[in-house]
């Protein structure tokens, strides 16, 4: 919200007592982000912003009488686009969470569609009441041997750089190209810090070596921390911590022991990647919020972690506090222990859950501008895995994880191809280039996935959203990977050769541009079908599956060339000599 100096001398005028306030809030009990107490008194609001606490007057006066004030909610990392919903309908959902202002990096899309991506993302965050700070995808691909749809250097950064709402680079992935000072690297990096704006992190694996070396380069947060080990050495070499509850990769169990009373300022919560159907019944970071007091985490540090950390960590100086000058971004709980959310409001009115209109001549990009599903044709034969060994190396799912395991076993070899064995739990993966055309195809082995009979398939495969899928026969496989190609995007479950669900996602492959209720609709359809496949009910086997094509992430993958080794950053063979 722009400040004009007449905003300023009438919230100044308000603060003094010299005029009533627009709004007052009054008999709650406001938790002080800054010195972790409980105040009480009256919130006075004049043009969207606090003006004081204290007793006040005000033309509108809203009875909190029993309930809990606190700063509206700050997610600080997080990639819309995978929760399938465009930033609008998006923002309508979580604002019915207390989240007020997300910090979000459009790097999915970007893979896809470059920079007019992004400009998309940041148009049609425009119609929603949610706050959408931007972080600039800095690894677009996410390493130089990925197949995606565009490449963003520094020179097509720059123009965006200085947008209002642009607060930095977002997370940077490339860890050999940091290492190695490459010039591609040092371009971004070095724009980030002329333009003073925050460089986010992607520390997957990193021991302290690797995170002095990225500290050294002005990177100051990571949110790839799996255990607790991992969470102080960032912790104590000087970074933010963010600690992930998404859809698949959920990390607070695993963290919490590194939550101390001295570091507890110096951690944020986020989401990372949520589908919409978590989004709708768990919530956004309230949810981890939740959790965390739940496991003994003190109400009013979880409140801090998602409010003024996330501020302070992005130099959001007028977000993230109940206090005089601050944006009146604010939730009013019922209690602090449920967390349950009774009313939020956004500039200091009661959020409604509105679309803004958008003049079309205002739009520079429209989602049917972006690329859609540019696959060549593929038929059995190239799903085919030959095999000159039955000792193989498998992909291991771990649940729950983004991360993986590399597997060994013995597998069923017939006519010299791999055989796939339900029974086992050894179905066949697949990647098929999605932006050129050019036919490139990776074929492997899952363990872990679950699915006892047909196939799925989905054109969101991280980062580079080429076209993955996964199954129990090539026939079902084909069949559902046909149908996202015809569809343009999307995601299908297969069985006998027949579609039982499917969700189009007509935004990049990746988003549908359909109300949030009519995409949570379809997933729980889409859900409902993975039932009939016999699919695991501990982990979301879709998102799940989108990650296994994520080369930057430990420790084996699959892309559209084949099996990656995230240790040795190659390509390695399927067979393996021995076990």
């Amino acid at each position: 919200m722009k400040i004009t100096k007449e905003m300023l001398k009438n919230r100044i005028a308000a603060a003094g007592g010299q005029r009533p306030a627009d709004t007052v809030v009054k008999n709650a009990s406001i938790v002080n982000v800054f010195t972790g107490e409980i105040m009480e008194g009256d919130a006075a609001i004049v043009d969207g912003y606090f003006a004081g606490i204290g007793s006040y007057d005000g033309q509108e006066v809203i009875d909190a009488k029993g309930k809990i004030m606190i700063p509206g909610m700050i997610d600080g990392h997080v990639h819309i686009e995978s929760s399938l919903l465009t930033p609008r309908e998006f923002g309508k959902v979580v604002l019915s969470h207390g989240v007020t202002s997300v910090v979000t990096d459009p790097h999915e899309i970007a893979n896809v569609a470059g920079a007019p991506g992004i400009e998309y993302m940041i148009e049609d965050a425009e119609r929603t009441e949610l706050d959408m700070f931007v972080m600039l995808p800095s690894c677009v691909p996410a390493a130089p041997f990925e197949s995606n749809g565009a490449v963003l250097e520094a020179e097509h950064l720059l123009p965006f750089i200085n947008t209002p709402g642009v607060l930095g680079l977002a997370e940077v992935m490339d860890f050999p190209a940091v290492a190695e000072g490459t010039d591609v690297m040092m371009d971004k990096l070095l724009m980030g810090h002329t333009e003073r704006k925050v460089i986010d992190g992607h520390a997957a694996g990193l021991t302290a070596e690797g995170i002095n070396i990225f500290m050294a380069a002005g990177i100051r947060t990571d949110h790839e921390s799996v255990t607790a080990a991992e969470a102080k050495t960032r912790l104590d070499l000087g970074m933010y911590l963010m600690i992930r509850e998404g859809t698949v990769a959920r990390d607070l169990d695993a963290l919490f022991p590194a939550i101390t009373e001295r570091n507890a300022r110096r951690c944020l919560f986020v989401t990372d990647d949520k589908l919409v159907d978590d989004l709708v019944e768990e919530g956004s970071v309230d949810h981890i919020v939740r959790r965390a007091v739940r496991k003994g985490l003190d109400p009013v540090t979880a409140v801090q972690m998602v409010t003024l950390n996330a501020a302070e960590c992005f130099g959001l100086q007028h977000l993230g506090a109940v206090a005089p000058g601050y944006q009146a971004d604010f939730v009013l709980l019922d209690d602090l222990d449920s967390f349950n959310i009774h009313e939020v409001y956004k500039n200091g009115r009661l959020v409604s859950g509105n679309v803004r209109p958008l003049e079309e001549t205002n739009r520079g990009v429209s989602a049917a501008s972006l690329p859609g599903i540019n696959a060549g044709q593929v038929s059995a034969r190239d799903l085919a895995l030959p095999l000159a060994s039955d000792f193989c190396r498998l992909i291991e799912v771990v649940p729950n994880s983004i991360v993986t395991k590399e597997r060994k076993e013995q597998v069923t070899v017939e006519d010299d191809h791999f055989c796939i064995s339900p029974a086992n739990d050894q179905l066949k993966i697949a990647v098929i280039e999605r932006h050129t055309a050019s036919e490139n195809i990776g074929v492997g082995i899952v363990k872990g996935l679950g699915l006892k009979s047909g196939a799925i398939a989905t054109t969101i495969s991280h980062d580079s959203h080429n076209i993955i899928a996964a199954g129990t026969s090539d026939k079902d496989i084909l069949a559902a990977v046909r149908h996202v190609i015809q569809s343009n995007g999307g995601m299908a479950v297969v069985q006998e050769e027949k579609v039982l669900a499917s969700l189009p996602l007509a935004v990049a492959g990746l988003m549908a541009e359909k109300p949030w209720e009519e995409v949570y609709e379809r997933l729980s359809l889409l859900n409902q079908a993975l039932d009939s496949l016999g699919a695991p009910q501990d982990f979301d086997p879709f998102l799940t599956l989108s990650f296994l094509a994520l080369p930057v992430i430990p420790e084996l993958k699959i892309t559209e060339k084949g099996l990656f080794d995230f240790r040795s950053f190659s390509y390695v063979n399927v067979e393996v000599e021995h076990l």
